[in-house]
């Protein structure tokens, strides 16, 4: 009788033991943010495991079934303890993947500049967006034409075509005044252009500046001579560079049926001019205060050139008859510098 008594009182012993180590357990997942009985992974097998052990740990009608429930409890609780670093583990994927994301979010687009247009809003045949552009023929015109073209494109499926005449009055541009005014003293611009045939040898143009500051609003034009491009200013004619064998050699001359990227500065305060074609500065097109023998020396015969820009005019004017289908996509102004890729 007295072995009875003191197997049954080992018996509520182990009992009360398994009880403070499931109390424990509950303890422990609660203080980790979960309750008892929920698992903290993902894992499936984890799951079953823990729940089952939490269910089994309340009876204690026998001492074996009590015996069986502490050793369970017992690992349930090592395999919980287990259980915490993937709950980390998983934490820290979460939060580098929100890192990496952030990190790769698209910069400011094209739309938010001054000026942008990739010509795609406008129906084919017509004039560019009259938001934006105003066809204009200075002085007087004849058999230039401009619209919006669906065959070529640098980017999307449209672009601006311009059929320009060989002789002055033949001249026709798109321009636009908003964007100057909005830009202040510093102003960069980025056009890709396509002309269909090489730059001649005689004077052309396909991109003016209205210049209030010079001469009472004469252009600061961008054009070819000579096979290169180059930079002239109407009011006295000066070039840049000068068109002597050396200022030839450090322009460039752009390839006839394909996409070409010209990015400019016209800095007001400087007074600067810088051109890149393609992303690459180009030595022969920039006025940078430091004369350059057989490249700047004309432009620098009027020491105050101090730029106030007033307009922004595309299309095509030639002083020596030649004829050019050309094409403008992508065309952008802003404060800073664009980039071919902007």
């Amino acid at each position: 009788m007295a072995e009875i008594i003191v197997r049954r009182q080992v018996a509520k012993g182990r009992s009360r033991a398994g009880a403070v180590r499931a109390a424990g357990l509950a303890v422990t997942l609660t203080a980790c943010g979960q309750a008892p009985g929920e698992a903290t992974s993902e894992d499936t097998g984890t799951t079953t495991t823990t729940t089952t052990a939490t269910s089994t740990l309340e009876p204690t009608s026998s001492s074996g079934s009590t015996t069986a429930e502490v050793t369970t409890a017992e690992a349930t609780t090592a395999e919980a303890t287990t259980v915490t670093p993937t709950t980390a583990e998983v934490t820290t994927t979460s939060t580098s993947t929100t890192t990496d994301a952030s990190t790769t979010e698209p910069a400011a687009g094209c739309a938010d500049l001054p000026l942008c247009d990739d010509f795609e809003a406008e129906a084919v045949g017509g004039a560019p967006d009259p938001a934006r552009w105003t066809v204009t023929s200075p002085n007087c015109s004849g058999s230039g034409t401009l619209a919006i073209d669906g065959s070529v494109a640098h980017t999307g499926a449209q672009s601006l075509r311009i059929d320009g005449g060989g002789g002055y009055c033949d001249h026709v541009f798109v321009a636009n005044t908003e964007a100057i005014a909005a830009i202040g003293p510093q102003v960069y611009g980025r056009l890709w252009v396509r002309f269909e045939a090489a730059l001649g040898q005689g004077h052309v143009t396909f991109m003016t500046l209205r210049d209030s500051a010079d001469a009472g609003g004469k252009d600061l034009r961008m054009g070819g001579q000579s096979t290169i491009l180059m930079w002239n200013r109407e009011s006295d004619d000066a070039t840049l560079p000068a068109l002597s064998p050396a200022g030839i050699a450090l322009s460039t001359a752009p390839t006839p049926g394909a996409w070409t990227c010209v990015e400019f500065l016209i800095d007001a305060a400087g007074p600067g001019l810088t051109t890149w074609v393609d992303g690459a500065e180009v030595p022969g097109l920039v006025i940078d205060g430091e004369p350059t023998p057989d490249v700047d020396q004309q432009w620098l015969n009027k020491p105050d050139w101090q730029p106030a820009l007033v307009d922004f005019k595309l299309g095509w004017e030639s002083y020596a008859g030649q004829t050019m289908t050309l094409y403008f996509d992508d065309v952008a102004l802003a404060a800073t510098r664009i980039g071919c890729d902007g």
